[in-house]
């Protein structure tokens, strides 16, 4: 007669082990038991990972399943050439929460609006003066900086052709990966899982140096930013700064001096504050012309 599937016989005896909590019969501690899950980095959670337009799902995939194997999880896609297909969930091998969590946006300033620090994933160019920073470098200002309360984007551009001079323009800095110059054909999913790899390492050392995680007051948002520079040409302007020449060249100097200081919101409303008075007297010298 078969026996009841469900019947079971009793283990034999585990023998003592050099492991002291396995031999005094710790469920947490015994090879193979489930280990309690590590604690949320919070600093992981300010850092997103911005895909812009994108070619292959599959890239897509291969990104989250490097964003997920180094605890990162905050996804977003820029105008996608494609919608997410059964490559893109068969590269994620496993990631498909990072996937089915990550927004589909229209444009790079509205997917980082929010940020107070980007960094635009670039081949080694002179199409727009950006400070350059290596990886480790770069992700360690970026771990500190999530560390400090700022939300912080990682971009990386089309696989073939990158991002463009606009949205450069609109990153604090470049993060350039190195590779052999003979073979320098990094794909996008390597190049997510060089610099998540980095965040990690990052990551793991901040933590172990400082567990309470210190903040600073809150950095100018991407947005905040944004509405300064706004305000910034609208003051020049108003005082006929430019006399005459093309403003672009100054506003992008301009641009570079002013995300170099790493402006926090109080800054910020200084400064429009200062800009504020500079247009109100610009308008009454020209009232009394």
């Amino acid at each position: 007669m078969n026996s009841d599937p469900r019947e079971t016989t009793p283990p034999p005896e585990r023998p003592e082990s050099a492991n002291s909590a396995a031999a005094q019969g710790d469920p947490a501690a015994a090879p193979g038991a489930a280990q309690p899950a590590a604690e949320p980095d919070p600093a992981a959670a300010r850092i997103r990972i911005v895909l812009v337009g994108t070619q292959h799902p599959g890239n897509i995939g291969s990104a989250a399943r490097a964003m997920k194997t180094m605890g990162l999880s905050r996804l977003i896609l820029v105008a996608p050439e494609k919608p997410l297909d059964r490559d893109a969930y068969a590269m994620a091998a496993g990631a498909d929460d990072v996937l089915e969590a990550a927004p589909i946006l229209p444009d790079l300033a509205t997917a980082i609006a929010d940020c107070h620090w980007v960094l635009g994933c670039t081949a080694r160019s002179r199409r727009i003066a950006l400070e350059e920073l290596a990886p480790r470098f770069a992700a360690e200002r970026v771990d500190a900086r999530a560390r400090e309360g700022a939300q912080v984007a990682l971009v990386f551009g089309r696989e073939r052709t990158g991002l463009n001079n606009d949205e450069l323009q609109l990153c604090h800095a470049a993060v350039h990966i190195p590779a052999n110059p003979d073979y320098s054909s990094l794909n996008l999913g390597a190049a997510v899982q060089v610099l998540s790899y980095e965040l990690r390492i990052a990551a793991l050392a901040a933590a172990a140096a400082d567990p309470a995680g210190d903040h600073r007051d809150p950095p100018a948002s991407h947005a905040q930013l944004e509405g300064f520079f706004g305000q910034l040409g609208e003051a020049l302007d108003a005082i006929d700064f430019h006399k005459g020449r093309a403003p672009e060249s100054a506003m992008r100097k301009l641009r570079r001096l002013f995300l170099r200081a790493d402006l926090d919101e109080r800054e910020v409303r200084l400064l429009r504050g200062v800009l504020a008075d500079v247009e109100r007297m610009a308008m009454l010298a020209g009232q009394r012309r």
